[in-house]
Protein backbone atom coordinates (compact mmCIF):
# COMPACT_ATOMS: atom_id res chain seq x y z
CA UNK A 1 0.00 0.00 0.00
CA UNK A 2 1.41 3.41 -0.91
CA UNK A 3 2.10 5.37 2.25
CA UNK A 4 1.93 8.87 0.82
CA UNK A 5 -1.41 10.27 -0.20
CA UNK A 6 -1.45 12.51 -3.29
CA UNK A 7 -1.19 16.27 -2.75
CA UNK A 8 -4.37 18.31 -2.43
CA UNK A 9 -5.17 19.92 -5.78
CA UNK A 10 -7.82 22.35 -4.55
CA UNK A 11 -9.84 23.09 -1.46
CA UNK A 12 -12.48 20.52 -0.62
CA UNK A 13 -15.91 22.21 -0.43
CA UNK A 14 -16.61 20.24 2.76
CA UNK A 15 -13.70 21.95 4.47
CA UNK A 16 -15.26 25.39 4.11
CA UNK A 17 -18.08 24.35 6.45
CA UNK A 18 -15.69 23.35 9.23
CA UNK A 19 -14.97 25.59 12.24
CA UNK A 20 -11.33 25.81 11.21
CA UNK A 21 -8.80 26.79 13.88
CA UNK A 22 -11.47 26.88 16.56
CA UNK A 23 -12.31 24.91 19.66
CA UNK A 24 -16.02 24.26 19.67
CA UNK A 25 -17.83 23.90 22.96
CA UNK A 26 -20.17 20.93 23.13
CA UNK A 27 -20.57 17.19 23.44
CA UNK A 28 -18.10 15.45 21.15
CA UNK A 29 -20.65 13.09 19.62
CA UNK A 30 -23.16 15.85 18.93
CA UNK A 31 -20.58 18.24 17.46
CA UNK A 32 -19.06 15.51 15.29
CA UNK A 33 -22.53 14.77 13.93
CA UNK A 34 -22.82 18.41 12.82
CA UNK A 35 -19.57 18.44 10.85
CA UNK A 36 -19.38 17.68 7.12
CA UNK A 37 -18.76 14.11 6.08
CA UNK A 38 -15.23 13.24 4.87
CA UNK A 39 -13.81 16.65 5.79
CA UNK A 40 -10.76 16.09 8.05
CA UNK A 41 -7.37 14.52 7.34
CA UNK A 42 -6.48 13.25 10.80
CA UNK A 43 -8.23 12.56 14.08
CA UNK A 44 -6.24 12.52 17.29
CA UNK A 45 -8.32 11.38 20.25
CA UNK A 46 -7.45 11.30 23.93
CA UNK A 47 -10.82 10.07 25.23
CA UNK A 48 -11.80 9.46 28.85
CA UNK A 49 -9.86 6.49 30.19
CA UNK A 50 -12.60 5.19 32.49
CA UNK A 51 -10.01 4.69 35.24
CA UNK A 52 -11.10 2.07 37.71
CA UNK A 53 -9.75 3.79 40.82
CA UNK A 54 -10.54 2.69 44.33
CA UNK A 55 -10.27 5.47 46.89
CA UNK A 56 -7.67 8.22 47.07
CA UNK A 57 -4.00 7.58 46.48
CA UNK A 58 -1.40 8.90 48.92
CA UNK A 59 2.35 9.34 48.76
CA UNK A 60 4.65 7.91 51.45
CA UNK A 61 4.56 11.34 53.17
CA UNK A 62 0.75 11.00 53.36
CA UNK A 63 0.02 13.77 50.83
CA UNK A 64 -2.78 13.06 48.36
CA UNK A 65 -1.85 12.41 44.73
CA UNK A 66 -3.61 14.74 42.31
CA UNK A 67 -5.05 11.97 40.14
CA UNK A 68 -7.90 11.78 37.64
CA UNK A 69 -11.18 11.91 39.50
CA UNK A 70 -13.15 14.22 37.20
CA UNK A 71 -16.76 13.42 36.38
CA UNK A 72 -16.00 13.22 32.66
CA UNK A 73 -13.82 10.15 33.27
CA UNK A 74 -16.43 8.17 35.20
CA UNK A 75 -18.83 5.63 33.70
CA UNK A 76 -21.34 3.37 35.42
CA UNK A 77 -20.12 0.20 33.73
CA UNK A 78 -17.93 -1.24 30.99
CA UNK A 79 -21.05 -1.52 28.87
CA UNK A 80 -21.74 2.20 29.26
CA UNK A 81 -18.16 3.01 28.31
CA UNK A 82 -18.29 0.74 25.26
CA UNK A 83 -21.53 2.39 24.10
CA UNK A 84 -19.93 5.82 24.44
CA UNK A 85 -16.78 4.69 22.62
CA UNK A 86 -18.69 3.17 19.73
CA UNK A 87 -20.74 6.34 19.32
CA UNK A 88 -17.85 8.81 19.14
CA UNK A 89 -15.66 6.51 17.03
CA UNK A 90 -18.51 6.04 14.54
CA UNK A 91 -19.00 9.81 14.37
CA UNK A 92 -15.26 10.39 13.97
CA UNK A 93 -15.01 7.85 11.16
CA UNK A 94 -17.81 9.64 9.30
CA UNK A 95 -15.93 12.98 9.20
CA UNK A 96 -12.60 11.37 8.31
CA UNK A 97 -11.56 11.58 4.66
CA UNK A 98 -11.22 8.29 2.82
CA UNK A 99 -7.43 8.72 2.80
CA UNK A 100 -7.32 9.88 6.42
CA UNK A 101 -6.17 8.23 9.62
CA UNK A 102 -6.86 8.25 13.34
CA UNK A 103 -4.72 8.10 16.48
CA UNK A 104 -6.25 7.05 19.79
CA UNK A 105 -4.34 7.05 23.06
CA UNK A 106 -5.19 5.18 26.24
CA UNK A 107 -3.96 3.14 29.18
CA UNK A 108 -4.52 -0.48 30.17
CA UNK A 109 -7.87 0.62 31.61
CA UNK A 110 -9.40 1.31 28.20
CA UNK A 111 -7.11 0.78 25.22
CA UNK A 112 -8.02 -2.88 24.64
CA UNK A 113 -11.73 -2.12 24.65
CA UNK A 114 -11.14 0.79 22.27
CA UNK A 115 -9.04 -1.35 19.96
CA UNK A 116 -11.70 -4.04 19.65
CA UNK A 117 -14.37 -1.43 18.96
CA UNK A 118 -12.24 0.21 16.30
CA UNK A 119 -11.71 -3.09 14.51
CA UNK A 120 -15.45 -3.80 14.68
CA UNK A 121 -16.14 -0.41 13.05
CA UNK A 122 -13.79 -1.06 10.13
CA UNK A 123 -10.65 0.86 11.10
CA UNK A 124 -7.42 -0.82 9.95
CA UNK A 125 -4.48 -0.95 12.34
CA UNK A 126 -1.19 0.48 11.06
CA UNK A 127 0.78 0.49 14.31
CA UNK A 128 0.37 0.39 18.04
CA UNK A 129 2.85 2.79 19.60
CA UNK A 130 4.11 2.40 23.14
CA UNK A 131 4.78 5.77 24.73
CA UNK A 132 7.38 4.95 27.36
CA UNK A 133 7.32 7.71 29.95
CA UNK A 134 10.83 8.66 31.00
CA UNK A 135 9.54 10.22 34.24
CA UNK A 136 6.41 8.26 35.27
CA UNK A 137 4.62 8.57 38.57
CA UNK A 138 5.86 5.76 40.84
CA UNK A 139 3.61 3.12 42.33
CA UNK A 140 3.48 4.51 45.87
CA UNK A 141 1.84 1.46 47.46
CA UNK A 142 4.42 -0.94 46.05
CA UNK A 143 1.70 -3.41 45.12
CA UNK A 144 2.16 -3.34 41.33
CA UNK A 145 4.69 -2.46 38.66
CA UNK A 146 5.02 1.25 37.97
CA UNK A 147 2.65 2.24 35.17
CA UNK A 148 5.32 3.68 32.89
CA UNK A 149 3.65 3.67 29.48
CA UNK A 150 0.53 4.41 27.48
CA UNK A 151 -0.50 2.98 24.13
CA UNK A 152 -1.40 4.80 20.94
CA UNK A 153 -3.33 3.08 18.17
CA UNK A 154 -2.68 4.41 14.66
CA UNK A 155 -5.29 3.27 12.17
CA UNK A 156 -6.32 3.92 8.60
CA UNK A 157 -10.00 4.53 7.98
CA UNK A 158 -10.42 1.18 6.25
CA UNK A 159 -8.59 -1.95 5.19
CA UNK A 160 -9.05 -1.15 1.49
CA UNK A 161 -7.60 2.35 1.82
CA UNK A 162 -5.06 2.99 -0.96
CA UNK A 163 -3.40 6.08 0.47
CA UNK A 164 -2.57 7.55 3.85
CA UNK A 165 0.10 9.98 4.97
CA UNK A 166 3.26 8.67 6.55
CA UNK A 167 6.30 10.95 6.41
CA UNK A 168 8.75 8.10 6.86
CA UNK A 169 11.86 10.03 5.92
CA UNK A 170 10.98 12.91 8.22
CA UNK A 171 10.63 10.46 11.11
CA UNK A 172 13.93 8.86 10.19
CA UNK A 173 15.63 12.27 10.16
CA UNK A 174 14.04 13.10 13.52
CA UNK A 175 15.63 9.92 14.89
CA UNK A 176 19.24 10.64 13.81
CA UNK A 177 18.74 8.95 10.43
CA UNK A 178 17.62 5.67 11.97
CA UNK A 179 14.26 4.10 11.19
CA UNK A 180 11.93 5.16 13.99
CA UNK A 181 10.59 2.33 16.13
CA UNK A 182 7.16 1.88 17.66
CA UNK A 183 8.38 2.51 21.21
CA UNK A 184 8.78 6.19 21.99
CA UNK A 185 10.63 7.41 25.08
CA UNK A 186 9.27 10.84 25.95
CA UNK A 187 8.69 12.63 29.28
CA UNK A 188 5.25 13.35 30.66
CA UNK A 189 4.02 16.92 30.62
CA UNK A 190 5.66 18.91 33.41
CA UNK A 191 7.43 22.16 34.24
CA UNK A 192 6.64 25.28 32.24
CA UNK A 193 4.65 23.32 29.67
CA UNK A 194 2.09 22.21 32.25
CA UNK A 195 -0.89 24.59 32.19
CA UNK A 196 -2.04 25.64 35.64
CA UNK A 197 -4.85 27.57 37.29
CA UNK A 198 -4.07 29.07 40.68
CA UNK A 199 -1.07 26.78 41.00
CA UNK A 200 -3.03 23.57 40.31
CA UNK A 201 -3.09 21.48 37.12
CA UNK A 202 -5.50 23.01 34.63
CA UNK A 203 -6.17 19.55 33.19
CA UNK A 204 -5.41 16.22 34.85
CA UNK A 205 -4.26 14.42 31.69
CA UNK A 206 -2.48 17.10 29.66
CA UNK A 207 -0.28 15.39 27.07
CA UNK A 208 3.25 16.61 26.28
CA UNK A 209 3.69 18.61 23.11
CA UNK A 210 6.58 16.35 22.09
CA UNK A 211 4.15 13.45 21.72
CA UNK A 212 1.76 15.39 19.48
CA UNK A 213 4.66 16.87 17.54
CA UNK A 214 5.72 13.39 16.51
CA UNK A 215 2.18 12.24 15.71
CA UNK A 216 1.29 15.27 13.59
CA UNK A 217 4.64 15.52 11.80
CA UNK A 218 4.49 11.81 10.96
CA UNK A 219 0.95 11.58 9.64
CA UNK A 220 -0.07 14.95 8.18
CA UNK A 221 1.18 17.51 5.70
CA UNK A 222 1.23 21.30 5.88
CA UNK A 223 -2.33 22.62 5.57
CA UNK A 224 -4.02 19.36 6.60
CA UNK A 225 -6.90 19.46 9.07
CA UNK A 226 -6.40 17.77 12.45
CA UNK A 227 -9.48 17.13 14.57
CA UNK A 228 -9.39 16.47 18.33
CA UNK A 229 -12.78 15.47 19.73
CA UNK A 230 -11.55 15.72 23.34
CA UNK A 231 -9.49 18.88 23.11
CA UNK A 232 -8.85 19.44 26.83
CA UNK A 233 -6.14 22.03 27.41
CA UNK A 234 -5.45 22.31 23.67
CA UNK A 235 -2.20 20.41 23.15
CA UNK A 236 -3.28 19.06 19.75
CA UNK A 237 -4.42 22.49 18.59
CA UNK A 238 -1.23 24.18 19.81
CA UNK A 239 1.08 21.73 18.03
CA UNK A 240 -1.05 21.75 14.86
CA UNK A 241 -0.85 25.55 14.76
CA UNK A 242 2.90 25.47 15.36
CA UNK A 243 3.37 23.00 12.48
CA UNK A 244 1.15 25.02 10.13
CA UNK A 245 -1.66 22.51 10.12
CA UNK A 246 -5.28 23.55 10.59
CA UNK A 247 -7.22 22.25 13.55
CA UNK A 248 -10.72 21.69 14.88
CA UNK A 249 -11.13 21.05 18.58
CA UNK A 250 -14.18 19.88 20.51
CA UNK A 251 -14.46 20.35 24.25
CA UNK A 252 -17.45 20.42 26.58
CA UNK A 253 -15.80 22.08 29.59
CA UNK A 254 -15.67 25.87 29.35
CA UNK A 255 -12.70 26.10 31.72
CA UNK A 256 -10.57 23.92 29.46
CA UNK A 257 -11.50 25.95 26.39
CA UNK A 258 -10.40 29.13 28.16
CA UNK A 259 -7.04 27.51 28.99
CA UNK A 260 -6.59 26.30 25.41
CA UNK A 261 -7.49 29.63 23.79
CA UNK A 262 -5.11 31.46 26.10
CA UNK A 263 -2.42 28.95 25.20
CA UNK A 264 -3.00 29.34 21.47
CA UNK A 265 -2.42 33.10 21.62
CA UNK A 266 1.28 32.54 22.23
CA UNK A 267 1.81 29.90 19.53
CA UNK A 268 3.73 31.16 16.50
CA UNK A 269 3.42 29.02 13.33
CA UNK A 270 6.68 27.87 11.79
CA UNK A 271 7.70 29.34 8.46
CA UNK A 272 7.04 27.24 5.35
CA UNK A 273 10.79 26.97 4.76
CA UNK A 274 11.40 25.55 8.23
CA UNK A 275 8.57 23.05 7.74
CA UNK A 276 10.11 21.42 4.69
CA UNK A 277 10.82 17.82 5.65
CA UNK A 278 12.83 14.95 4.26
CA UNK A 279 11.00 13.26 1.40
CA UNK A 280 11.11 9.86 -0.19
CA UNK A 281 12.99 9.96 -3.48
CA UNK A 282 9.92 8.41 -5.08
CA UNK A 283 7.86 11.40 -3.96
CA UNK A 284 10.14 13.87 -5.74
CA UNK A 285 9.28 14.99 -9.29
CA UNK A 286 11.00 13.00 -12.03
CA UNK A 287 13.49 14.98 -14.11
CA UNK A 288 14.62 13.44 -17.42
CA UNK A 289 18.28 14.07 -18.23
CA UNK A 290 17.16 15.49 -21.56
CA UNK A 291 15.62 18.44 -19.70
CA UNK A 292 19.09 19.40 -18.52
CA UNK A 293 20.15 19.67 -22.17
CA UNK A 294 17.00 21.56 -23.19
CA UNK A 295 17.61 24.14 -20.48
CA UNK A 296 21.20 24.63 -21.59
CA UNK A 297 22.65 23.52 -18.26
CA UNK A 298 24.88 21.14 -20.25
CA UNK A 299 25.70 21.39 -23.94
CA UNK A 300 25.71 18.66 -26.60
CA UNK A 301 29.29 17.54 -27.10
CA UNK A 302 30.21 18.16 -23.45
CA UNK A 303 32.17 15.30 -21.87
CA UNK A 304 31.02 13.68 -18.64
CA UNK A 305 33.18 11.48 -16.43
CA UNK A 306 33.01 9.52 -13.19
CA UNK A 307 34.32 10.93 -9.90
CA UNK A 308 37.75 9.36 -10.43
CA UNK A 309 37.83 10.32 -14.13
CA UNK A 310 38.30 6.72 -15.27
CA UNK A 311 35.36 6.65 -17.69
CA UNK A 312 34.18 9.30 -20.13
CA UNK A 313 31.11 9.81 -22.31
CA UNK A 314 29.89 12.57 -24.59
CA UNK A 315 26.51 14.27 -24.24
CA UNK A 316 24.28 14.21 -27.32
CA UNK A 317 21.45 16.55 -28.28
CA UNK A 318 18.70 14.10 -27.31
CA UNK A 319 20.03 13.58 -23.80
CA UNK A 320 21.73 10.27 -24.52
CA UNK A 321 25.41 9.55 -23.93
CA UNK A 322 27.98 7.82 -26.11
CA UNK A 323 31.44 6.62 -25.23
CA UNK A 324 34.38 7.27 -27.53
CA UNK A 325 35.25 3.64 -27.97
CA UNK A 326 35.18 3.23 -31.76
CA UNK A 327 33.33 0.06 -32.67
CA UNK A 328 32.95 -0.75 -29.03
CA UNK A 329 31.19 2.51 -28.28
CA UNK A 330 28.27 2.32 -25.91
CA UNK A 331 25.28 4.60 -26.28
CA UNK A 332 22.12 5.10 -24.30
CA UNK A 333 20.80 6.78 -21.20
CA UNK A 334 23.02 8.11 -18.41
CA UNK A 335 22.06 5.02 -16.41
CA UNK A 336 22.64 2.45 -19.17
CA UNK A 337 26.02 3.86 -20.20
CA UNK A 338 27.12 4.23 -16.59
CA UNK A 339 26.34 0.57 -15.93
CA UNK A 340 28.01 -0.57 -19.16
CA UNK A 341 31.35 1.12 -18.61
CA UNK A 342 31.57 -0.40 -15.13
CA UNK A 343 30.34 -3.84 -16.17
CA UNK A 344 27.62 -3.44 -13.53
CA UNK A 345 24.00 -4.63 -13.73
CA UNK A 346 22.66 -1.16 -12.91
CA UNK A 347 23.80 2.38 -12.23
CA UNK A 348 22.33 5.65 -10.97
CA UNK A 349 23.63 7.90 -13.70
CA UNK A 350 22.73 11.07 -11.79
CA UNK A 351 25.25 10.34 -9.06
CA UNK A 352 27.80 8.50 -11.25
CA UNK A 353 28.42 11.11 -13.95
CA UNK A 354 30.17 14.45 -13.33
CA UNK A 355 30.99 17.53 -15.38
CA UNK A 356 33.87 19.97 -15.14
CA UNK A 357 33.14 23.32 -13.49
CA UNK A 358 36.25 25.50 -13.33
CA UNK A 359 38.46 22.48 -12.81
CA UNK A 360 36.21 20.81 -10.23
CA UNK A 361 34.23 17.63 -10.79
CA UNK A 362 30.55 18.34 -10.05
CA UNK A 363 27.84 15.68 -10.01
CA UNK A 364 25.13 16.15 -12.62
CA UNK A 365 22.67 15.50 -9.79
CA UNK A 366 23.23 19.14 -8.82
CA UNK A 367 21.53 20.11 -12.06
CA UNK A 368 18.59 17.80 -11.34
CA UNK A 369 18.14 19.39 -7.91
CA UNK A 370 18.20 22.83 -9.52
CA UNK A 371 15.38 21.88 -11.87
CA UNK A 372 13.38 20.31 -9.04
CA UNK A 373 13.73 23.49 -6.99
CA UNK A 374 12.33 25.49 -9.89
CA UNK A 375 9.32 23.19 -10.10
CA UNK A 376 8.75 23.49 -6.34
Amino acid sequence: MPSKKPPRSRADPAETALPIDQIVRGDSIEVLASLPERSVDLVFADPPYNLQLEGELRRPNNTVVDGVDDAWDQFDSFEAYDTFSRAWLTAARRVLKDDGAIWVIGSYHNIYRLGATMQDLGFWFLNDIVWRKTNPMPNFKGTRFTNAHETLLWCAKSRDQKHYTFNYHAMKALNDDLQMRSDWSLPICSGRERRKINGAKAHATQKPESLLYRVILASTNVGDIVLDPFSGSGTTAAVAKKLNRRFVGIEREERYIAVANDRLKSVVPMSPRDLETMQSKRALPRIPFGRVIERGLLDPGQVLFDARRRYHARVRADGSLVTDGGRGAVEGSIHKVGAAVQGAPACNGWTFWHFDAEGKAVSIDVLRQQLRAELH
